[in-house]
């Protein structure tokens, strides 16, 4: 009896995703440190002469944060999700673009569709992401590394680093080692040498606080969460994660690559610049409201769903959250019904604070081609304004 071939699991990561595709369209822009996170107004001006005026962090104002940032600027020590205004501290000359994700996800698909022309088995972990299983491919690791790699640049113009091991959790770590425009191939064996001196936040579900709780042991390399004593783990941290932290430190992980990953949910929300008084600035709220129930609805579309449960989520001036959620006697993906629906939920708040981020979200989501037999109301055009 044959045994089965030993996993090839690879991670994809797109270096600089957002930034990298601004380049693209601003070819100037390279070498220089670049940061995306302003607002519509931050897009280039164009001069009379025909050159482009680029904002500049120092420029900006508001709370927005940082949703990613060119390597140079990073060399600075801007990152994703740091504020705009604490990066400008540090750079005060970098260029700030506004986020564009229709151009994002365009970008995302192109990549996607060129991997899965040399290796279908593909699972989607994010717009910059994704998990390959290489185990039934009859190349080598190294080979259909390189494929997929010239692939992507062939049909984006983009690079991305790729990390090949026998599970996602390594994979995951070594995509990020020699970025960019990296490849690492590590096994079993690589470990100690690799993997063990990283610090313990490199393993994905090692959060913030876990690795604070792990330092304050004595823990911060992933060498000495594999030596730490597994009753020790268990007594600060509870059996169940504790015995993962020790497999993950080992690495080990028998999670499989999922292809057929449904969505639980879609959703859009935005952090307003300044905090909105819900009777003073109720005509900006109503727009901004509707325009989230239109973007939910056109995603809904694109990806080919439709759902029941409509929720809301406010968050206060003061950082309380609340959420509220209705649900619709049949499926839908009519932004009309989505608005009527969060406009019910929403009445169901005490709006007597000042309001910083809005959202709206559709769970109880069914595929449109599995849809048959279940009731979906039909779709009808939203006003911008109800």
């Amino acid at each position: 009896m044959m045994s089965p071939p030993q996993r090839r699991i690879a991670h994809l990561d797109m270096d600089a995703f957002y930034a990298s595709v601004e380049l693209l369209r601003y070819p100037e822009l390279r070498g220089l440190p670049v940061v995306i996170g302003g607002r519509t107004e931050h897009e280039p001006v164009i001069q009379a002469d025909g050159s482009k005026h680029f904002y500049r962090l120092r420029e900006y104002a508001g709370r927005g944060v940082i949703t990613t940032a060119t390597y140079e600027a990073r060399a600075a020590g801007i990152f994703s999700g740091m504020g705009v205004m604490k990066a400008a501290q540090l750079a005060p000359d970098a260029i700030l673009l506004p986020v564009d994700f229709d151009i994002y996800r365009h970008y995302s698909r192109l990549f996607k569709a060129a991997v899965a022309g040399i290796a279908p088995q593909i699972e989607d972990s994010g717009i910059d992401e994704i998990y390959i299983d290489l185990s039934d491919l009859p190349d080598d690791a190294l080979t259909l590394a390189k494929r997929i790699k010239q692939a992507v640049k062939d049909d984006t113009g983009l690079s991305c680093s790729i990390g090949i091991t026998p599970n996602k959790l390594l994979s995951k770590i070594c995509s990020d080692l020699e970025k960019p425009d990296g490849l690492t191939i590590l096994g079993m064996s690589g470990i100690p040498e690799r993997i063990w001196p990283l610090s313990v936040r490199k393993i994905n579900g090692i959060g913030p606080k876990a690795t604070q709780k792990l330092a304050s042991l004595g823990i911060t390399t992933i060498a000495e969460l594999a030596q730490a004593d597994l009753s020790l783990l268990q007594t600060h941290f509870g059996r169940s994660y504790s015995v993962w932290l020790h497999e993950a430190s080992h690495g080990i992980d028998q999670r499989p690559v999922i292809t057929d990953a449904e969505p639980k949910s879609i959703s859009r929300e935005t952090t307003f610049e300044r905090d909105l008084h819900p009777r003073q600035d109720r005509l900006v709220l109503s727009k901004a409201f509707t325009a989230l129930c239109t973007q939910v609805a056109e995603d809904l579309k694109h990806k080919g769903y439709v759902g029941r449960t409509i929720s809301i989520k406010l968050r206060f001036e003061d950082f309380h959250t609340v959420t509220r959620d209705f649900t619709l006697a049949a499926h839908t993906a009519d932004p009309v019904l989505i608005r009527r629906a969060a406009g019910e939920c929403l009445r169901r708040v005490p709006l007597k604070k000042k309001l910083r981020l809005l959202g709206v979200k559709v769970s109880a989501l069914v595929s449109i081609r599995s849809a048959r037999g279940i009731e979906v109301s039909p779709q009808r055009e939203l006003p911008l304004v109800p």
